[in-house]
């Protein structure tokens, strides 16, 4: 009985991992989630990766040089992603840190710090960090979606289905918001059978 839990917490943490927080592990938010913005509204509706593009006022400040922050593979955003991507979590916050110092108007740069935040468990910062991103860029999918995977992260599991609902509300079959809706399903199911 015990191997059995043992091996579920594994393929659990596993999955949590592979599809948690979308934001830092994308080489461009808007790239890989193939969202667009629907009529005047902050709703999104998500399409398969690859698909249309957010427009440039709903996530990313333009460099001096006229090219969209991270879209430079040597720029702090660009390296804080691929840090993220190889789950150096303490290299990403560093590099992301300085992407919203050098660009305080990028709402992708706050979001991906957030997310840094979360996995090196500075929730209060990542707080901070999130109210950052929907002052500047309003309440998008994205951040709602890794504002529930941050509470999921804490066990604050009543806080998650509010924040994933909501995401799932805005962007019904969003395949991200619905992923960490069954990884916290599952977490919650696994809890109440070990208790």
């Amino acid at each position: 009985m015990r191997q059995v839990f043992s091996r579920l917490a594994l393929v659990l943490c596993a999955g949590i991992m592979l599809a948690g927080c979308n934001a830092a592990g994308n080489t461009s938010l808007s790239d890989s989630l193939g969202l667009t913005d629907t009529a005047g509204a902050d709703a999104f509706a998500a399409a398969p990766a690859g698909g249309a593009a957010l427009p440039q006022s709903a996530f990313g400040e333009p460099t001096p040089e006229g090219t969209l922050l991270g879209t430079n593979p040597a720029d702090d955003l660009a390296t804080g992603k691929a840090y993220f991507r190889s789950a150096n979590y303490g290299m990403a916050e560093r590099y992301f840190r300085r992407a919203v110092e050098q660009h305080p108007t990028d709402a992708e740069a706050w979001l991906d710090l957030a997310a840094s935040y979360d996995h090196v468990k500075r929730f209060d910062l990542a707080d901070r960090a999130y109210a950052q991103a929907i002052q500047l860029a309003g309440l998008k999918i994205e951040i709602l979606n890794n504002q529930g995977y941050s509470y999921m992260l804490r066990g604050d599991n009543a806080r998650a289905y509010e924040k994933l609902n909501e995401a799932l509300r805005r962007a019904p079959g969003n395949p991200y918001v619905i992923s960490n809706l069954r990884l916290l399903q599952a977490s919650a199911a696994q809890s109440k059978a070990i208790e």
